[in-house]
């Protein structure tokens, strides 16, 4: 018999164990080649009109994807060459020898990656649209996205999949060559790692491993934790401390901690355990122990991605949130420059509310309405220039609000200082007026935006009352400051932005303001022209972040598919004879359901924690809202894991039907 021949009548025996590699393969060359053809598309290219930073962006995260792909496509190909352990073994007992075992693998690879690679791009190139299509929705751009083929990425997924097949090869042939005949016969059924009898140390080091990951979690909370946490010096070290704990807390859990779990839940039982118990409780404790590295990472990796991925859709999501504390209202015309707009607006029958403040400044030490505590940091002394409006203007937006004589409140005090460096009311302050002192006393602190980020530079707004303001003017009236008052106007219909835009754009030059050196001047963006320019910029990021997520997604929770494959294989046996000895399917499948759960369930939770305090302790550095993008991208992830435990399950009933 020839060796082609040869190889062919083995694939084709081998079919039901090759379609789970070959799957891996195709999925492989399918995200890989649909991202590269995405990326050097002329449909997409003219949309964004990449610049230097996008465009490094999408090869930045084409070298993650190459990486996150080889690992998983390694990791499939070792699996898969553990099942055929026994076969390779048997080759050798018959005569074959090593090359020729070497030979006969490696041209059943090759085969395999030719399809592969064909469907995959075919399939990637078919996709890459779809995707295109996504990417342009999350951009809000109209543009009509055309197939294109690139050769650049062709080039580039031919090479990394030839690499990729080179080193497969080497990995067969290593496999072969240095592990001994004996060894291939028992290579299904070894774990990551010797799994030992259980002892009272290894009961401490379980809970000890439950103990670092609280104490990792606790510490993230108190990260940006100023009162807490003290001055940022040791920022860095206390991330570090947060990773470890972590990660090793992590490792210990799945190698200890489950085990000391499982074996107080057999305790209790008293030895009076149901066949549920037989085909949970024992294997999650010694399956779980034994692949303690794998499941680490794939909990790390899914806590990476998720976080990440919630990082980045916190910050897209907060577009408009954060649009507004630019631009608080539809249009702003600063200094009373530009008023033809709103003769336009009237003109063009547009109807409109309109809001007017006048502005002055005073000189405010943030630090006297902090703690007790932060007042010894030197971060946070010294006066500085914040913007001021009367109690009358402020009552245009907040009607309900008085206040007494020598009172004040804060407002607009929403952005990260607020989160990092927490104000208290009810304290007296003194503000600076030119040469003059001012007492004040605080009376709330509210979230209120009012003035234009370009005139306030992100501080807070101090409101007074009208005589204090007018007292504040009369004070600053040597003092010369670029903004003195902000006309602002709402729309009354949102199906009149379209037109409005066009007159304001067309009246740029009336509402510019020239800059101190009169070399440049200013224009106050409109609330549409900041929201669009955040989406343009976080777009690509939410964009790349979420295929890269969904490459890790789909990664982890096929390696966690593949591992219970093999496991099921492995306890063939096992069915057979609980079957035999009268144990009904029902009864075998009941083990299996909570098996399966706490397989795919505890990675995914315990990713979802790390990635729920990871986010937590500084996803206000992003954006302002955490809830719906946090909930949205684990439910997205929730999913996921779920569709890949019921094909675990629908896997493991076959082998037990199959088992009689």
């Amino acid at each position: 018999m020839t060796l082609s021949r040869l190889v062919f009548r083995s694939m084709r025996k081998n079919l039901k164990q090759y379609y789970l590699y070959f799957f891996a393969l195709i999925f492989s060359v399918t995200l890989c080649f649909s991202f590269t053809t995405l990326q050097y598309n002329p449909s997409v290219v003219e949309a964004l009109r990449l610049s230097g930073t996008a465009s490094a962006g999408f090869t930045v995260a084409s070298y993650i994807l190459y990486v996150i792909i080889t690992l998983f496509v390694l990791y499939a190909s070792q699996l898969f060459m553990k099942r055929r352990s026994k076969e390779i073994g048997l080759y050798q007992l018959i005569g074959m020898t090593k090359g020729l075992v070497v030979r006969l693998i490696a041209l059943e690879n090759i085969v395999l990656f030719i399809l592969a690679v064909c469907i995959g791009m075919i399939l990637g190139f078919l996709s890459s649209r779809l995707f295109a299509m996504i990417l342009m929705k999350l951009l809000e751009i109209d543009f009509v996205i055309q197939l294109s083929f690139s050769q650049e990425a062709l080039k580039q997924s031919v090479i990394i999949f030839a690499i990729l097949l080179v080193v497969i090869i080497l990995q067969l042939v290593w496999m072969v060559r240095r592990v001994s005949l004996l060894s291939l016969f028992s290579a299904a059924k070894q774990a990551d790692e010797r799994v030992k009898r259980f002892s009272i140390f290894q009961s401490v080091v379980g809970l000890l491993g439950l103990l670092l990951i609280a104490f990792g979690y606790y510490q993230s909370t108190l990260l940006f934790d100023v009162e807490k946490q003290g001055i940022f010096n040791n920022l860095f070290l206390h991330m570090i401390i947060i990773l470890g704990s972590t990660v090793l807390g992590t490792f210990l859990f799945f190698r200890y901690s489950v085990s000391l779990i499982m074996n107080l839940i057999r305790a209790k039982k008293s030895g009076h355990l149901k066949v549920r118990d037989v085909m949970a409780v024992t294997p999650i404790m010694h399956r779980m122990k034994g692949n303690s590295k794998s499941l680490t990472l794939i909990t790390i990796l899914t806590g990476l991605a998720v976080g990440i991925m919630s990082l980045s859709y916190i910050s897209y999501y907060s577009a408009g949130e954060n649009a507004r504390q630019v631009s608080p209202y539809d249009y702003i015309l600063l200094n009373n420059q530009g008023t033809e707009f709103i003769d336009q607006l009237e003109r063009e029958g547009i109807e409109f509310e309109q809001d007017t403040y006048q502005i002055s400044n005073v000189m405010l030490d943030i630090s006297e309405l902090v703690s007790n505590h932060l007042k010894e940091i030197t971060l946070v002394s010294g006066d500085s220039e914040t913007t001021v409006v009367s109690l009358s203007d402020f009552q245009q937006v907040a009607p309900d609000v008085q206040l007494e004589k020598g009172e004040a409140l804060i407002t607009s005090y929403v952005s990260v200082l607020a989160e990092v460096l927490p104000i208290h009311p009810g304290r007296d302050i003194k503000v600076k007026a030119g040469e003059s002192e001012i007492p004040l006393y605080i009376t709330d602190v509210r979230e209120d935006n009012l003035v234009s980020g370009r005139v306030t530079m992100g501080s807070p707004i101090l409101v007074v009352t009208d005589e204090t303001f007018d007292k504040i003017r009369l004070d600053n009236a040597a003092e010369e400051f670029k903004f003195t008052s902000q006309i602002g106007i709402n729309l009354a219909d949102s199906k009149d932005t379209e037109k409005a835009e066009e007159i304001y754009q067309n009246l740029a030059d009336k509402r510019a303001i020239a800059n101190e050196s009169n070399d440049d001047s200013f224009i106050q963006q409109s609330y549409e022209e900041v929201r669009k320019n955040n989406i343009t910029s976080l777009g690509l990021t939410i964009f790349v972040t979420a295929f890269l997520g969904l490459a890790f997604l789909l990664t982890t929770g096929s390696i966690l598919y593949f591992k219970q494959m093999a496991e099921a294989e492995e306890e063939r046996e096992s069915y057979k004879i609980l079957r035999k000895i009268g144990f009904s399917t029902n009864d075998l499948l009941k083990g299996i359901y909570a098996k399966q759960a706490f397989n795919f369930g505890m990675p995914l939770a315990i990713g979802l924690l790390h990635s729920y305090f990871a986010v937590k302790s500084g996803w206000f550095l992003f954006g302002s809202e955490l809830v719906a993008p946090l909930v949205i991208t684990m439910t997205l992830y929730v999913i996921m894991y779920t569709m890949f435990a019921i094909l675990s399950i629908q896997y493991y009933k076959r082998v037990v039907k199959e088992s009689l």
